[in-house]
């Protein structure tokens, strides 16, 4: 009785989940929540050309509505505090989410391997570029420097 319970508890959360998900400004752009903010910039400009008043064969009624809401989607979804209180508005959660990679990696030996970019533009794992590591280093050699000074003044007063 209770697994019966819990199987009809568990597939209602699911449907209230869809249904909540259906309406959102993640199904405007046709893409799950989890989507990295360069799916939906990739999404945002594929539909502003199907909708867009002046290149739709749509009435303009329509296409002006469809184009309005496909622009306040894209405005809240587009700037990370705006899609962070969305999110919670709708009650999803960025943690804990799994995101299953659409291209397998590729070769061992290939360079180019899709593992090895950074797709998302605030991504805190991923190896610093050379750049980084020269201004690493003249951080270090200058602060290394500072604290020479400091001891050579020191010692000669």
């Amino acid at each position: 009785m209770t697994q019966r319970r819990t199987k009809a508890q568990s597939a209602q959360s699911k449907v209230s989940i869809r249904i909540m998900f259906t309406h959102s400004y993640y199904a405007i752009l046709g893409l799950y929540p989890s989507a990295s903010a360069i799916e939906i910039r990739k999404a945002y400009r594929k539909l502003s050309k199907r909708y867009h008043p002046d290149t739709t064969d749509l009435s303009p009624e329509v296409a002006t509505q469809q184009f309005q809401q496909l622009n306040e989607a894209y405005g809240t979804l587009s700037n990370p505090n705006k899609r962070l209180l969305y999110d919670i508005k709708i009650g999803y959660s960025h943690h804990n989410t799994i995101e299953i990679p659409k291209n397998p990696p590729q070769q061992k030996g290939s360079r180019t391997s899709q593992w090895t970019k950074s797709v998302d533009s605030n991504s805190s794992n991923r190896p610093l570029s050379a750049g980084e590591i020269f201004v690493l280093f003249m951080f270090g050699l200058t602060f290394v420097g500072c604290v020479i000074l400091i001891l050579a003044m020191s010692l000669f007063r």
